[in-house]
């Protein structure tokens, strides 16, 4: 037995070798496919972002200005007297007056060596945030973590934050006389987003429409990320029909952030909005493109029928003139951290 195993190794052997020497072809390779994905942004990308309203106020805009450039078509209004924030902290709700609340907000969300103005608007947009959002029903009003704006009582307060909260009292962003809305996130990559595209389901509001960022880098915030397909198809699971093959981007909005993609399987492929695809894949930002290495060769940019470029920008009186400088305090030309990333749903 042992001598017959012998000559049949010995005669594989022999025929493998023939193979080689006709020139007959060898098995391929198994190479580790790799989805390479490129992007820019941190956060939802709706509203006002607060890299780039410190861009801003490191530009000589004012708080009025800066909020005017991220929620196009508003003006500043007065809060209600005496009101109060119902804030979720742990399991128990606390009743907290509006100021009070919002100094417990600022230095939490953005740090407090940033230039006043840049501190003022993100006080009226926490403020005013404050005052719109319903997280809790009936119950309360925002967590007092990301899921709303993060709040740290009187351990978040500074001499700066505490000014810039006192210099912009009571002060809220209104949309034709009515309390606006002010979602925030942490950096834009260059262009913001329209509320439809951001929060999927959301009808879209005149005031959180897509605008440039011209004072926030591109380059500051671009970042990649590199995961085996292994690794993409355990984040991805419930989406991929048999085998994981990529990912097709299929819309993009007013910024490049997907609005829908594919994901690509060996046995067909399931559309995501593009919030669940960079959540799926722990991305900062849905403002993504996709590649894939195999082995250790070059990214080979995925397919992306989405044809983008940039949706109709709001009417010209809302954008202000980003080459002239206004001084604190001057009014507002022509008239910031889903949850996502960077630090609430608000931003």
């Amino acid at each position: 037995m042992r001598s017959k195993a012998i000559r049949s190794l010995a005669c594989a052997a022999l025929l493998a070798a023939l193979g080689a020497w006709v020139g007959a072809p060898a098995a391929p390779a198994v190479q580790t496919a790799t989805l390479v994905v490129t992007g820019a942004g941190d956060g939802h990308g709706v509203g006002m972002s607060q890299d780039g309203a410190y861009g801003f106020a490191r530009h000589s805009f004012g708080y009025q200005a800066i909020l005017a450039h991220y929620y196009s078509g508003t003006s500043l209004g007065q809060a209600p007297s005496g009101a109060v924030v119902r804030v979720l902290v742990g399991s128990k709700v606390q009743n907290v007056p509006l100021e009070k609340y919002v100094r417990g907000v600022i230095s939490a969300e953005v740090p407090a060596e940033w230039p006043l103005a840049a501190l003022e608007a993100q006080a009226v947009a926490s403020r005013t945030y404050a005052l719109t959002a319903h997280a809790g029903g009936q119950r309360f009003d925002v967590y007092s973590d990301t899921r709303s704006q993060v709040y740290r009582g009187v351990a978040a307060e500074t001499s700066r934050t505490n000014a810039a909260v006192a210099a912009t009292a009571g002060q809220i962003v209104t949309y034709r006389g009515k309390p606006a809305i002010t979602y925030f996130f942490a950096s834009s990559g260059g262009m913001t987003e329209s509320v439809q595209n951001g929060f999927p389901g959301s009808e879209p509001e005149p005031w959180l429409h897509g605008v440039a960022d011209p004072y926030e880098a591109r380059g500051q915030s671009s970042w990649r990320v590199s995961l085996g397909f292994a690794a993409a198809s355990v984040s991805l699971q419930g989406l991929v029909k048999g085998r994981f093959r990529g990912i097709e981007v299929l819309k993009r909005g007013y910024s490049p952030r997907i609005v829908t993609a594919a994901v690509l399987g060996s046995a067909g492929r399931t559309v995501i909005g593009g919030p669940e695809l960079a959540a799926a894949l722990g991305l900062q930002d849905t403002w993504a493109y996709f590649g894939v290495r195999s082995g250790s060769g070059p990214v080979k940019p995925e397919p992306d029928r989405s044809g983008w470029r940039a949706a109709a920008s709001p009417p010209a009186a809302a954008a202000p003139p980003v080459s002239a400088s206004v001084q604190g305090g001057a009014s507002a030309p022509g008239a910031t951290r889903p949850g996502p990333a960077g630090g609430t749903l608000a931003g």
